[in-house]
């Protein structure tokens, strides 16, 4: 059985990292498990809801990244950040693993390198603000990597309510942590924040190469979209090994 409620839980230690996630647009489109099976570690179940996978993509921006020991250095503690990612779960426990993690902050992707195994990469991205709209891009300029280049345009609308459990958009939204791999060696961190805060989301315009930059295709129809109303404060725990 997967426990998709406690997880929700803020862990009892005290976290490694803070930060500050804004601006974010999920999109999201359902997909074959067995279309991913080769691309994740064996040990990890695919997530799926109603047979159905999903592969999301996730651009946003974020500030305030610090230990939980310093305090935030401005010109250091801020960057723009596409996910690709897709939902796991291993010994009952729902999760996030990502194919992909492009950054605009050097240091941010080193770190994460270091310290979470994550496959981040540097990338050359704006992100401009007109009213509700906003425009998101990437371009990935890191060295040895697949190249990738990505661009939206959303709209946000009304608020809407939290996620009920037993949902869709609980099922592909309120996940509380993330799993890596280092090797044959597995590894789960936790993250912590209140729930979404949801709005609706209008697309006007959407390009990307992150799905055959991963060896996938993936049919770009209107994908599933759900905005980011307003800021979210986020607690992040070290990786353990599972």
């Amino acid at each position: 059985m997967i426990d998709r409620l406690s997880i929700r839980c803020r862990p009892a230690r005290r976290p490694l990292l803070y930060q500050t996630w804004a601006q974010l647009l999920f999109l999201h489109w359902p997909i074959s498990p067995e279309r991913l099976r080769s691309l994740i570690p064996s040990r990890l179940l695919i997530d799926t809801f109603a047979g159905s996978a999903w592969i999301g993509v996730t651009p946003f921006t974020l500030w305030g990244i610090r230990p939980s020991f310093l305090p935030a250095v401005p010109w250091l503690s801020a960057s723009h950040e596409l996910n690709l990612r897709t939902y796991v779960h291993v010994d009952g426990v729902p999760g996030v693993w990502f194919f992909s993690l492009d950054a605009s902050n050097p240091l941010a992707v080193l770190g994460a390198r270091l310290g979470y195994s994550l496959p981040y990469f540097q990338a050359r991205m704006t992100l401009q603000e007109a009213g509700p709209t906003l425009r998101f891009t990437s371009s990935r300029i890191h060295w040895g990597a697949r190249p990738a280049d990505f661009e939206v345009v959303w709209t946000r609308g009304k608020s809407l309510p939290e996620a009920k459990p037993e949902t869709l958009e609980f099922f592909l939204l309120e996940r509380y942590c993330l799993y890596t791999a280092r090797g044959e060696h597995l590894y789960r961190a936790r993250i912590y924040h209140r729930p979404w805060p949801l709005c609706q989301a209008t697309l006007s315009r959407f390009s990307s190469t992150l799905f055959a930059s991963l060896g996938l295709a993936v049919a770009e129809e209107t994908p599933l979209l759900h905005g980011q109303a307003e800021p979210l404060h986020v607690e992040i725990w070290p990786r353990h090994p599972i």
